[in-house]
């Protein structure tokens, strides 16, 4: 009966440890895969802003050229072209706001 006791005190040594050895293991991956999401943080945010730009020029261009031929439509294009530019913005600068950059 003794050895039966040594043994179950064993195991639960040895099950306290792996669970203790396992849990700083994930702290350490969780902090790990922090530091590597927030450093695409800020060219993320970047590229949405540079994207913003492109479209922004893009959509310009196509007003202009609507307006200059005398199309009715301006106003649907100017806010399609509009809205799709500042969404892009705002994306970029709720990313930084939700990662804290």
């Amino acid at each position: 009966m003794f050895k039966r006791t040594k043994k179950i005190i064993a195991s639960t040594l040895l099950t306290g440890f792996a669970t203790i050895s396992a849990k700083a293991q994930g702290v350490q991956g969780i902090t790990a895969a922090e530091s590597s999401l927030l450093a695409y943080v800020d060219p993320v945010a970047s590229l949405c802003l540079v994207i913003g730009a492109v479209v922004g020029l893009i959509g310009g261009i196509r007003v202009y050229i609507k307006w200059n031929s005398g199309d009715q439509d301006i106003n649907k294009e100017l806010m399609g072209w509009g809205g799709s530019c500042l969404f892009l913005v705002l994306v970029s600068v709720i990313i930084k706001a939700f990662f804290g950059v």
